[in-house]
């Protein structure tokens, strides 16, 4: 499984691909962080806060993360070298596991940078340091595990075709419903019993609840379930193919 998750890492960076992510990421984010005027401008916003990188990451990502995962298992397939991944030593969920860490890992990568940004607005702090660290970190936690879900529904998307364009645009459309999809129902159903249960689907809810800077074991229970449910319908689908 190791060595495949190695081969995923070693193919994004041999190509235009991870650094295309990373870069685009980094750019975007930083543009409208410190360059472009705005409300997203930390410095015309005059307070020492990176709220701006939290509502932006999430709908990058929505459109990166896709970007990255389209081809894992649609490529393999339209290639027909998953057949050569079933001749190793490797079952259904290692090749899976081995294809979302790899995912996972670039997006991680993307991540690590924005770290400069959080240095930049302890020290643009009057006094030094005062932002709220809970808030901050737990952003950072939450934006991980939303990335996290992003991965899972990628990757579970291009284990059902062989066109990665197609991959690509069941991902975004998939993401977009966990993300706000949920949210925008919610408020339809304003004032129904059901109302809770919907928003309680949502990735959103548990993000800004993270974002709060309390790590509550049931928004990571949501984000693990969520995960973990993609991975095991990829995995379903990838079995699919003996029967």
């Amino acid at each position: 499984m190791w060595s495949l998750y190695r081969k995923e890492i070693a193919s994004f960076f041999s190509s235009l691909t991870g650094y295309l992510v990373v870069g685009v990421f980094l750019v975007l984010t930083g543009l409208f962080l410190w360059v472009i005027p705005g409300e997203m401008n930390i410095l015309f916003g005059g307070y020492s806060s990176l709220d701006s990188l939290f509502y932006l990451a999430p709908w990058l990502y929505l459109f990166l993360v896709p970007a990255v995962t389209m081809r894992l298992l649609a490529d393999e397939k339209k290639s027909g070298t998953i057949e050569l991944l079933y001749t190793r030593p490797l079952t259904e969920i290692h090749i899976v596991l081995a294809k979302y860490l790899a995912g996972l890992t670039l997006v991680v990568i993307s991540l690590l940078p924005t770290l400069i940004y959080f240095y930049s607005i302890v020290q643009l702090g009057n006094p030094v340091g005062n932002i709220d660290f809970g808030g901050t970190w737990g952003s950072f936690i939450g934006l991980f595990f939303l990335a996290g879900i992003y991965v899972a529904i990628g990757v579970f998307c291009s284990s059902l075709t062989d066109n990665q364009i197609v991959s690509f645009v069941l991902a975004v459309v998939l993401s977009f419903i966990f993300y706000y999809g949920f949210e925008a129902l919610s408020q339809v159903m304003s004032g129904s019993g059901a109302q809770s249960v919907i928003v309680y689907l949502g990735i959103d809810e548990h993000y800004q609840s993270m974002s709060r800077g309390v790590i509550d074991s049931r928004d990571l229970l949501y984000f693990l379930s969520v995960i973990t449910l993609f991975i095991y319908l990829t995995r379903t689908v990838l079995s699919s193919r003996k029967w």
